[in-house]
């Protein structure tokens, strides 16, 4: 079983920035898909950005030019760099890999 734990979230000025980090107890992230989700009250669930075990990056088109998705294998933990941040990214974030989820990491966005 593996856990996924994210942290980094906090209430951040439009404008700034934030790091988001998902830390697994395994080996999965270059195994599997890893993606980081977001669901703000009364929405769907969206797809923000996923790196494949080659390490590719793929980004919904809300966050591309602003959101960077990276691997750490060491540590097996995956960050998202979030720039320029806007209100309308206000959710809660989760990352997923395989089967497993995080327990997500609230992201405010607001002066």
């Amino acid at each position: 079983q593996v856990q996924l734990v994210e942290s980094g979230g906090g209430l951040v000025q439009p404008g700034g920035s934030l790091r988001l980090s998902c830390a697994a107890s395994g080996s999965i992230f270059d195994i599997y898909t890893v993606v980081w989700y977001r669901q703000a009250p009364g929405k769907q669930r969206e797809l923000v950005a996923r790196l494949t075990p080659d390490g590719a990056p793929n980004y919904a088109g809300s966050v591309k030019g602003r959101f960077t998705i990276s691997r750490d294998n060491a540590k097996n933990t995956i960050y998202l760099q979030m720039n320029s941040l806007r209100p309308e990214d206000t959710a809660v974030y989760y990352c997923s890999s395989s089967k497993y989820w995080g327990q997500g990491t609230q992201v405010t966005v607001s002066s």
